[in-house]
């Protein structure tokens, strides 16, 4: 545990103290094993240290063992995937006390360029600030499902597999599919999350 910080501004330690877990502040690697095959993530601790810490701890915690893909979304160009336990979060509150937490909230978290610290709880909207952003939703990106205009849930994301600029700004995008899209592009509602783990 780091010790508390007394800078007046908020920033990634200030949550990852508050949410009661380590900041990883570099990239990892996350290995998703599914019904449909295996595919490897890239977690963007680097640029979203409080978002990546709190899935990694979901990871640790094997939130996401045995889930399902609890809903698909196809578009003629784009297609959303989504996991982490279901919209009505029965699961998660079954696992609260091995959490010990309270269905806490994520801050939203975005990087942009040129700036050492991602800004937090601040949605971007207007198109001539999202061209500034270190990370915008292309093929393969996952990101946080959003609760309320400023946060985050904690434990369900989306996947995408293709750009959609409208979306940009508004979601903690937190890392991208290396390795294995094609799979992600084959899974279906009756599909499942055997396993998750980071490889590095």
């Amino acid at each position: 545990m780091q010790a508390c910080s007394f800078k007046n501004e908020i920033d990634s330690n200030y949550y990852c103290q508050k949410l009661k877990f380590s900041c990883i502040k570099e990239n990892k690697i996350a290995l998703f094993k599914t019904s449909k095959g295996d595919f490897e993530v890239e977690l963007f601790g680097e640029d979203n240290p409080v978002t990546v810490s709190n899935f990694i701890e979901n990871i640790n915690n094997n939130i996401y063992e045995n889930q399902k893909f609890y809903k698909i979304m196809n578009y003629s160009q784009l297609k959303f995937v989504h996991a982490g336990v279901n919209p009505e979060n029965s699961f998660f509150i079954e696992r609260n006390q091995t959490l010990n937490k309270t269905s806490p909230l994520i801050p939203l978290e975005i990087k942009f360029q040129k700036e050492i610290k991602p800004r937090y709880k601040s949605p971007i909207k207007n198109p001539s600030e999202t061209k500034n952003l270190v990370n915008i939703f292309e093929s393969g990106s996952i990101a946080m499902v959003k609760s309320g205009k400023n946060n985050s849930s904690s434990t369900e994301f989306f996947f995408v597999t293709n750009k959609i600029p409208e979306l940009d700004g508004r979601y903690s995008i937190f890392g991208k599919i290396i390795k294995g899209l094609d799979v992600l592009k084959k899974i279906n509602k009756q599909d499942f999350i055997k396993e998750v783990k980071i490889s590095n």
